[in-house]
C-alpha cells in the first residue's frame, strides 16, 4: 500500500474576525506559502488496528492507542475511523509536519487536522467529500477554541477565498483583480480561545455596544466583498483602518499589533490591521505589489519576527 500525502494552507481573515462568532459575515484567504502536511505510511509489521503518530516538529511520537481520546492528533485520526465505521484500520504510521506558526492567526491547528483527515481517508481508500472533512475538521477545531467561528476549517478545506456567515452553506467567491497582502508575525502566541472567550464575557456582561460594533464590522466585510469582486481591492485600505479600530474596541489588539499597523501604513502600505484572533499573532498589510518587500523589511526592522509576502487570487 502506497505511502498516501496531504497538505492544507494557512489562512488570514481579511475582515471580520471575532464578529463572525456572533452572526455577522467574515472573509477568509488561503495563504498557501505556509502548508500542513500529513503522511500515512502502511506499517505491515505491526498488527491491523496499531497506528503510530509522529509530529517530528514538536518532538512528539505516539501511538494511537495510547493518547488521550480528546487529544488533538488522535481525535482527528479516530474522527476518521468513526466516519467510515472503521474499528481496525491496518496498521499504518502517520507523520505529520507544518510550517505555519503555531497560535499566530494563521490556522495551524484547522490545517493540521485538515491534512491529517484527507491523508488517513486516502490510505484507507476512502477520501471524504470537502463538505465532510470540513465537518470533521471543525469538530476537532471545538477541542481547541471551544465556540470556533467554523470559518478556519472552512477557508482550508476548499483553499479558495470564503464569505463565511455562521450556519450558512459555504460560499467562495472570485477575485477579479489579484492584490498582495504582506504578513507580520509579532511573534507573541496567542491562542484564539483565550480571546474569544474574554469577548464573550464582555459581550454577556453588557452585550448592546459590542452587538453594535459587530454590526460595523459585518458590514465592513460587505463592503469589502463587493470591492473584491468588482475588482477594486486598491479601496480595500481605509475600511482594513476602520475595522483594526472596531478590533480594538473590542479589546482584542496589542500594543505589538497597534505599532506594527503603524510601521506597515508609515512604510506605504495601502491599509493595515490584525488578522485572526489577536492579543498577538499576526497582522496583514495591504500593498502595491511593488512595496511588498520594502513593507515586509520596514516590519521586520518593527520588530515582527517574519513576514510573509502572499498573493491573494490569480
Amino acid at each position: 500500500m502506497p505511502a498516501i500525502t496531504a497538505s492544507a494552507p494557512g489562512k488570514i481573515i481579511l475582515f471580520g474576525e471575532h464578529a463572525v462568532v456572533y452572526g455577522r459575515p467574515a472573509i477568509a484567504v488561503p495563504v498557501n506559502q505556509v502548508k500542513a502536511r500529513a503522511v500515512a505510511m502502511a506499517n505491515p509489521h505491526q498488527p491491523s488496528g496499531e497506528v503510530l503518530i509522529q509530529a517530528p516538529d514538536i518532538g512528539f511520537e505516539s501511538r494511537l492507542s495510547e493518547l488521550p481520546g480528546d487529544h488533538s492528533l488522535a481525535f482527528a485520526v479516530t474522527s476518521v475511523l468513526t466516519e467510515l465505521e472503521i474499528l481496525r484500520p491496518p496498521a499504518f504510521t502517520l507523520r505529520v509536519t507544518s510550517t505555519i506558526p503555531i497560535a499566530a492567526g494563521l490556522g495551524s491547528g484547522a490545517a493540521v487536522s485538515v491534512a491529517i483527515i484527507r491523508a488517513v481517508s486516502s490510505f484507507l481508500c476512502r477520501p471524504l467529500a470537502n463538505e465532510q472533512v470540513s465537518g470533521l475538521a471543525y469538530e476537532v477545531e471545538k477541542h481547541y477554541h471551544g465556540s470556533p467561528s467554523g470559518i478556519d476549517n472552512t477557508v482550508i478545506t476548499y483553499n479558495m477565498p470564503v464569505y463565511f456567515v455562521r450556519g450558512r452553506p459555504v460560499e467562495t467567491f472570485q477575485v477579479a483583480n489579484p492584490f498582495t497582502i504582506v504578513i507580520g508575525d509579532t511573534g507573541i502566541k496567542s491562542p484564539t480561545a483565550i480571546a474569544v472567550g474574554d469577548l464573550r464575557k464582555l459581550w454577556q456582561a453588557d452585550p448592546d455596544p459590542y452587538e453594535i460594533l459587530f454590526d460595523k464590522t459585518g458590514q465592513i466585510a460587505d463592503d469589502a466583498r463587493r470591492l473584491i469582486e468588482g475588482g477594486r481591492p486598491d479601496k480595500l485600505g481605509p475600511l482594513m483602518f476602520e475595522n483594526q479600530l472596531l478590533l480594538q474596541e473590542m479589546g482584542v489588539s496589542s500594543p505589538e499589533l497597534d505599532y506594527l499597523v503603524k510601521v506597515a501604513l508609515e512604510a506605504g502600505a495601502l491599509g493595515a490591521k490584525l488578522s485572526g484572533g489577536g492579543r498577538g499573532g499576526n497582522m496583514i498589510a495591504l500593498v502595491e505589489p511593488e512595496q511588498a518587500s520594502s513593507v515586509a523589511k520596514a516590519l521586520a526592522r518593527g520588530g515582527a519576527t517574519r513576514t510573509i509576502i502572499t498573493k491573494v487570487g490569480g
